[in-house]
């Protein structure tokens, strides 16, 4: 696995900023706030972009492009993969994406206007494509197998996870990178702030008082493999994906199904996938975006799923650190998942102040937990009812 956050950019710092429950929720510095009603985001900080690329790769790669090929890196390095044994027509790419290219795009198109000494390469323009990061992933490492990206805003790389589960399960493949990046930019950050959506005080899941979310940037990167497979070459093994469930609500282009039915039933059909019954869940990673009527949703949803066993399943949001990544929420999460599996520590959700009457169940406030887990859960819930939830188990 690999990750790019604002707590952190490799997997060790992410994972001991999680379990230290550090916010990386911060004044945005990549672009000017000054027009809007929020100046703080989860942006990416202590990334040298240099040290990573050539000035060649810089002029053509997008910063979410870069935050993608560094995690992936990460994920290959530690994966212990002999690359002159792989079968490249057996290895592929899903990843999610929702933002993609457009920061560069929108810096090229500002040096133009301001009729800028110094333009970025044309080149990025080829970044628009919500596929660049899938692309330029595929190229470095030579993949030949299946390879798409999905574009389901908050839930994409949720949803990559489970198509690149079903590309090995269907033995369409043997490895796959999976996951998502994304990054931040002015027009997503305009848009959320038009809505409203945007708490200006920072990202409160949960809180009787939350006003709204905090956007983040980032990318979290998996590799799934078979798991026979994985054991035979001797691979460390964070854990294994059992299920998914997919489903969609056909309510709103943006608010949920305001009883929860929708996320019940990703939930559902999820345990349904992987022969778990509810009274085996042991840990829930929440979507827990902080808004006023998604939290109350999706703490309805968890209910409806696990009826009275909801009170006991412990739940974290850990948008409260790192804001909401969009495009690649749903890898992040899953890497964090993967990690409470492995070593047993449920992360917190901070900034947990005040109880609402309404969100009443266990969300681990302000201090970590440690806690056996077996089976746990990941929430992705996007705009338009695009509902993911994924089912790992500890190996």
């Amino acid at each position: 696995m690999g990750v790019v956050s604002a707590v952190g950019n490799d997997l060790p710092t992410f994972w001991r900023s999680l379990k230290e429950g550090r916010c990386g929720i911060r004044p945005i510095t990549i672009f000017d706030t000054s027009a809007y009603r929020s100046h703080n985001g989860g942006e990416v900080d202590g990334l040298s972009p240099e040290s990573h690329f050539t000035l060649r790769d810089l002029r053509r790669l997008s910063r979410c492009d870069q935050f993608g090929i560094i995690a992936a890196r990460e994920a290959m390095n530690s994966s212990r993969l002999d690359q002159g044994e792989i079968d490249r027509e057996r290895f592929g790419i899903i990843l999610g994406a929702d933002s993609g290219g457009i920061f560069s795009v929108e810096k090229y198109f500002r040096a133009i206007y301001t009729h800028a000494s110094k333009r970025p390469s044309p080149s990025l323009l080829l970044s628009f494509s919500l596929a660049a990061t899938t692309d330029h992933i595929a190229q470095e490492f030579d993949l030949l197998g299946p390879r798409t990206t999905t574009a389901t805003v908050c839930s994409s790389s949720s949803a990559a996870i489970a198509f690149a589960y079903d590309a090995i399960t269907s033995g369409a493949a043997e490895l796959m990178i999976s996951g998502g990046s994304d990054s931040l930019c002015e027009v997503t950050y305009a848009g959320f702030n038009s809505l409203r959506a945007i708490d200006s005080e920072g990202c409160r899941p949960f809180d009787k008082n939350r006003q709204g979310l905090s956007l983040g940037e980032g990318a979290g990167i998996l590799i799934l493999e078979e798991l026979a497979h994985a054991r035979a070459r001797g691979a460390r093994i964070w854990g294994e994906v059992l299920g998914y469930g997919i489903c969609a609500e056909a309510h709103h282009l943006t608010a949920p199904e305001p009883s929860g039915e929708g996320i019940a039933r990703s939930i559902r059909l999820a345990l349904a996938d992987a022969g778990i019954a509810p009274e085996e869940v042991d840990y829930i990673n929440a979507h827990g975006t902080a808004t006023p009527l998604n939290d109350v949703v999706e703490t309805r949803g968890i209910k409806k799923a696990f009826g009275k066993r909801a009170y006991e399943i412990p739940i974290s949001a850990i948008k409260s650190m790192i804001g909401h990544c969009l495009g690649s929420a749903g890898g992040i999460a899953a890497v964090a998942t993967l990690l409470s599996l492995h070593e047993g520590i449920i992360p917190p959700t901070i900034n947990y102040a005040t109880p609402d009457p309404e969100c009443d169940l266990d969300y681990t406030p302000h201090e970590a937990r440690k806690k056996e887990i077996s089976i746990a859960i990941s929430n992705s819930f996007a705009f338009g009812g695009n509902n993911v939830c994924l089912v790992f188990s500890k190996v």
